[in-house]
């Protein structure tokens, strides 16, 4: 359990950093935290999607940290997706 929020902070900080943009990059303290293991832990469950069930690659513990590499990806893929979401209601 302790592996996976941390596997899911990790790679949620990880990927606000990458994705230029991102919908939360006004947020701070706590609420910043939680919205990183958030993200970061849907992350990891569509990286574990793509390559462990849709490629057959890699193990199959999900919230592994031999899966960061997908965990990370599929971090990257959420807010990247999260973000265009909230921009595009936003906007309406």
């Amino acid at each position: 359990m302790v592996g996976a929020i941390l596997l899911g902070l990790v790679c949620g900080i990880i990927a606000r950093m990458v994705v230029p943009g991102d919908a939360f990059k006004n947020l701070s303290g706590p609420v910043s935290w939680l919205v990183s293991l958030g993200l970061g832990l849907a992350g990891a469950l569509v990286g574990y999607g793509i390559f462990t069930k849709l490629l057959n690659i890699g193990d199959d513990d999900i919230f592994d940290w031999g899966g960061i590499l997908g965990a990370l990806i599929g971090s990257i893929i959420v807010v990247a997706v999260v973000s265009a979401i909230l921009r595009r209601r936003s906007n309406n």
